[in-house]
């Protein structure tokens, strides 16, 4: 697991530059189905539990977040868990297979399950732990150096326990096969 600890760690540098992932992020809100507002999405009081946000988590796009907190394995620079927590963002360094979460609104995942160790875990933990599960993941890649994992519609239906959706995109870094959701519980 470390080795793809490292690798995502090495995508990210010094953190400064995040715009190929920023820019995704307003793809991603359309297909986990967010009100985007003023190139914000308004999240209308809810709490926000974001599972493997990284160093610039969609929760800082937010506005009405009533409570948010990023999950992620890795240590980022203090500067940016500083910016969260100006924005009363918190933030724990863990794996999601350790992550034992409970009453939140909603629970975020996007591009994220390649990445990780047990993706079956992570999404148990995130189907217990909130009312609402949002999800945007790319299926279909095979794995490679950084991806150990390769996700299909069936696999994440059947972790989920409901059925999702995929899209085919080709816009703004976001090339490939999706699957996406917005489910109740």
């Amino acid at each position: 697991m470390e080795d793809h600890l490292a690798f995502e760690r090495s995508y990210w540098g010094d953190c400064c530059n995040t715009f190929d992932e920023d820019q995704k992020h307003y793809i991603y809100a359309k297909y986990m189905g967010l009100s985007i507002v003023n190139y914000s999405f308004n999240v209308l009081g809810s709490s926000v539990l974001d599972i493997g946000g990284g160093p610039s988590s969609m929760l800082l796009k937010c506005i009405n977040l009533k409570r948010g907190m990023v999950w992620d394995p890795i240590t980022y620079p203090q500067w940016t868990v500083d910016r969260y927590q100006s924005k009363s963002i918190d933030v724990t360094v863990a794996g999601g297979e350790i992550m034992y979460e409970s009453g939140w609104d909603e629970v975020w995942l996007y591009n994220c399950l390649q990445h990780v160790e047990d993706p079956s875990i992570i999404l148990f933990n995130a189907v217990r732990s909130a009312k609402i599960l949002r999800i945007f993941e790319w299926v279909d890649v095979p794995a490679h150096d950084g991806h150990p994992h390769t996700l299909t519609k069936e696999s994440l239906d059947g972790w989920i326990g409901k059925e999702g959706s995929v899209v085919t995109l080709a816009t703004q870094g976001c090339y490939g096969n999706a699957y996406h959701g917005v489910f109740y519980q």
